[in-house]
């Protein structure tokens, strides 16, 4: 996996670079066909194949699995009349969440979100859809996603997919990633519980660390969720007729989803700050509680220290320096002190 450089200034508009990580060494076709009575499923496709599709019956879903290769997008780009525009945007990997509308086809970008377990951390992914008459190109960055089920039921030919366009496509994986973001919510719901745990143990130190960490992957979760709002509404205003009146309906569920997921970053946000004041508090409080103990010991000993100061001056007539009991009159002088300051720290409750 290596880092990509940006994008460079002063290139044209539609100028084909790519902006981000490549994570994968050789992109990887893969191509699905099917109608109410037919499917087929080839994972590993040459260029040449799916370029020889038939778009004019049936459903045809093209996946690309890495997106660094300028030259395939371009070429794709150019057999299914792709603008480059389009191109370009799914090119940067850093592009926020929205819809597109094109003479005859619809572009959606966004966010593909998983949950590591061994690392301990979320990674997002960007995934771009083109969808037109029949047709649906996705473009991933790297080999993996959310979409099993999507391709059992086509396969299986349960429910209403096989019967259904594109849109209807388009939708069941859009939903796939919305509904995977709870997943992952999930995930991190159960993190920040733990970290609440350790707070009040004596690991508070290495819990603050892994929250502040935890805050900047919660901001980053934002900016891909929020962006889902008006992502739906988009393609819910379209009138370009790819999106038909009855799949209309299921994306005003998707946008239900949406916005419970936005409600749901929202809410581990407050969490996560609610955490950080947790740990402020905590530690006032330990601070404050070293500080009483520090303040009564200096309070016992400042008596103790007068009265020695002054018995440590030099003077020739001091007639408390010639008496026989004047040293022990003195040490218990100084134990009344302390034993009288104890029952005063006592009877006020600092003790």
């Amino acid at each position: 996996m290596s880092k990509q450089p940006s994008k460079q200034v002063g290139l044209p508009p539609g100028s084909l670079v790519h902006v981000g990580e490549i994570r994968v060494e050789q992109p990887v076709l893969s191509l699905i066909q099917y109608d109410e009575n037919n499917f087929s499923r080839q994972d590993d496709v040459t260029l040449e194949q799916c370029l020889n599709i038939n778009t004019e019956t049936g459903v045809n879903w093209i996946n690309l699995c890495g997106i660094h290769d300028i030259e395939l997008l371009r070429t794709l780009g150019e057999r299914f009349d792709i603008h480059p525009l389009a191109l370009e945007d799914v090119l940067n990997t850093t592009h926020r969440p929205k819809t597109e509308v094109y003479d005859h086809y619809l572009l959606v970008i966004l966010k593909m979100i998983s949950f590591s377990h061994a690392e301990q951390r979320i990674d997002i992914e960007q995934m771009s859809f083109v969808v037109g008459q029949n047709l649906l190109l996705s473009f991933q960055e790297r080999q993996g996603d959310v979409f099993d089920a999507v391709r059992d039921r086509l396969q299986r030919a349960n429910g209403r997919i096989r019967s259904r366009g594109a849109d209807y496509l388009l939708y069941t994986l859009l939903d796939s990633i919305v509904d995977h973001y709870f997943h992952v919510l999930e995930h991190l719901d159960e993190r920040l519980a733990n970290f609440e745990q350790e707070l009040i143990s004596e690991s508070a130190v290495d819990s603050m660390n892994q929250i502040h960490y935890f805050s900047k992957e919660l901001l980053q979760l934002r900016k891909a969720v929020w962006p889902l709002r008006d992502l739906v509404v988009q393609m819910q205003n379209d009138d370009s007729g790819l999106i038909r009146e009855s799949t209309d309906l299921f994306l005003r569920d998707l946008y239900d989803h949406a916005i419970q997921a936005i409600d749901s970053v929202d809410a581990l946000r407050d969490t996560a700050s609610s955490l950080l004041n947790l740990h402020m508090s905590i530690s006032g409080n330990r601070m404050n509680e070293v500080m009483k103990v520090l303040t009564i010991m200096a309070s016992i000993f400042i008596p103790l220290t007068f009265i020695a100061g002054i018995y440590g001056m030099n003077f020739e007539h001091m007639p408390e320096l010639a008496t026989q009991w004047g040293y022990p009159l003195v040490l218990l002088l100084m134990l009344g002190c302390v034993i009288g300051m104890v029952i005063f720290f006592k009877r006020k409750r600092w003790l």
